[in-house]
């Protein structure tokens, strides 16, 4: 399946294909402050509709992720790394995608403050 998010302005828009099966939640000192619910693919099955440029990127601890955000209006829409195998991904903010029922997926937690 196909879904749409942006960031709140509208700045960053994005495409992202399959299927959302559970998110996470992560408890690192980042995820935690911006209440992210992550939803991981693939990095070519995110297709960004704005030009890169439009987004920011912040990185901390081990510079591994890219998290990626709006310099307009704050919101973090995506981030990119690779697994543990070298395989690009990207790791989609759920709350940024349009017209999902948010209450009706599952949530795994992650712990990520003992990383």
């Amino acid at each position: 399946m196909k879904y749409q998010g942006s960031c709140h302005c509208g700045a960053i828009r994005f495409e992202a294909e399959g299927e959302i099966g559970t998110a996470t939640a992560c408890n690192c000192s980042m995820c935690q402050r911006k209440g992210t619910l992550m939803w991981f693919v693939p990095r070519d099955a995110l297709h960004l509709l704005t030009p890169e440029q439009n987004a920011s990127t912040y990185l901390f601890n081990k510079h591994v992720i890219k998290h990626r955000f709006c310099p307009t209006c704050g919101i973090h829409p995506y981030g990119e790394a690779s697994t543990p195998k070298g395989e690009p991904m990207a790791a989609i903010n759920l709350r940024c995608i349009e017209g999902i029922d948010l209450q009706a997926i599952p949530v795994k937690q992650f712990d990520g403050r003992s990383m």
